[in-house]
């Protein structure tokens, strides 16, 4: 069945509502729309990734940055490190929890996107804590 150009946008809608239905049911604490935004960016987006470069990208401050990274740090999906060549400057490096959630996101999203569900163990599994 063919996708009409007016029915695209509540399909996307929809699979995102199911993206983030499915994340919030999870085992653990769920992020905020800004953490996934800055997780995604740095995990989506290769090169290294500096908390000034972020705010630019994401169009928000500085401190709203470093809140989030804490936060990311906290669950182990992301971490800062002294950039060599500035070391007034800090990198944000990926993690192997960081990369099992993306793989777990890519997961849900594709379930949601065949309008099945990804079993509860699965999508346990990685699960920020």
């Amino acid at each position: 069945m063919a996708t009409s150009p007016a029915t695209a946008p509540d399909q996307m809608l929809t699979l995102f509502r199911d993206t983030i239905v499915a994340l919030v049911r999870r085992e653990g604490s769920d992020l905020s729309a800004r953490q996934l935004g800055v997780l995604l960016t740095c995990y989506l987006q290769e090169g290294g990734h500096t908390v000034r470069g972020l705010a630019a990208e994401l169009n928000v401050s500085k401190p709203a940055i470093t809140r989030a990274l804490d936060r990311l740090a906290e669950f182990d999906l992301a971490r800062r490190k002294p950039d060599p060549a500035d070391r007034r400057s800090v990198l944000v490096q990926r993690t192997p929890r960081g990369n099992a959630y993306i793989r777990d996101l890519r997961g849900i999203m594709a379930s949601a996107a065949s309008g099945g569900r990804k079993s509860e163990g699965s999508a346990k599994r990685g699960a920020a804590r």
